[in-house]
């Protein structure tokens, strides 16, 4: 992203964009784009709460700490190894398990997400939005199961959300590869033309973006991972094996597989909600007591 459009993106009045543009979007394209979707898939860190809570540093030190035990390392070279890990297969646990270093998936999980979740504060804004949505809601998190629900009980939105899919869920593959949106759409039963991803990180938008889903970058400064995933020289993670590709397509914030950006996320759902771009309960109430009314018409008749 050229320093331009990362300041059109910061003050765009709406938070909002058009992928592969400067300017903000316009209602009839909102419209196009979200009028067929009926399943919101959201990741969760980063995502759904804004990254100047702090919640994953938390997790990266824990990460950090872990490490350190395991192979023996001081902080910084396990530091090095984390990284390393995450960028290469798309999340540090799957980098320790890609090179047989780890026996319990689960083990490390309960470890790294044992934080204090008091930064998290109730988000009446993104509860509004998601209530007003039509359709099913989805939590799909590179995390615990557990700790998803931790955050979203915090935020107040758990009662909103249909279902959590975690990394256990995708046998501990993570986004970005295709085996773990394999097992969610086996799981969900979601047809991807009817859905929309919501994520904090570009490259996990493009299986998405390949699979018909609509795509929502959502983008805070305080993001240090997301931004150094999409800096010209990071790799992409999301082949075969971890290869990290320099300079990958999929780590590009204004590619082809990212849709939309935001860096307020319940501005923009309440956007779609405002312009009639989404469909809501209300609406959705309106035309059932419509259909109420002539078929119990027909019946008189």
């Amino acid at each position: 992203m050229t320093a331009g459009a990362a300041r059109n993106t910061t003050h765009d009045p709406q938070g909002m964009q058009q992928g592969a543009s400067v300017g903000p979007v316009d209602d009839a394209r909102l419209r196009a784009a979200f009028a067929p979707v009926r399943e919101w898939v959201f990741d969760l860190d980063n995502t759904l709460y804004c990254a100047s809570r702090g919640l994953f540093e938390q997790i990266d030190r824990r990460m950090g700490e872990y490490l350190s035990r395991l192979f023996g390392v001081d902080r910084q070279q396990a530091r090095i190894i984390q990284k390393d890990y995450f960028r290469r297969y798309g999340t540090t646990l799957h980098g320790l398990i890609a090179n047989g270093e780890i026996a319990d998936p689960d083990d490390f999980l309960a470890f790294v997400h044992d934080i204090d979740y008091a930064p998290i504060a109730p988000d009446p804004a993104l509860d509004a939005a998601l209530a007003q949505l039509h359709g099913r809601k989805w939590v799909f998190t590179n995390g615990s199961l557990s700790h998803a629900e931790q955050v979203l009980d915090r935020l107040g939105v758990l009662s909103r959300i249909d279902e959590i899919f975690d990394v256990k869920a995708a046998g501990y593959v993570p986004k970005p590869h295709a085996q773990a949106f394999d097992a969610f759409f086996r799981r969900t039963g979601i047809s991807p033309a009817s859905a929309a991803m919501f994520e904090d990180i570009a490259r996990n938008l493009a299986e998405p973006h390949a699979r018909g889903m609509t795509t929502v970058l959502v983008r805070h400064p305080a993001n240090a991972d997301a931004d150094s995933l999409h800096a010209p020289s990071a790799g992409c993670g999301c082949r075969a094996g971890g290869d990290a590709a320099m300079s990958h397509p999929h780590d590009d914030p204004q590619g082809e597989h990212v849709h939309f950006r935001t860096s307020r996320l319940p501005e923009f759902l309440q956007r779609l909600i405002d312009t009639g771009a989404a469909a809501t309960t209300a609406t959705t109430a309106t035309t059932a007591a419509k259909l109420q009314d002539t078929n119990e018409g027909k019946a008189t008749s």
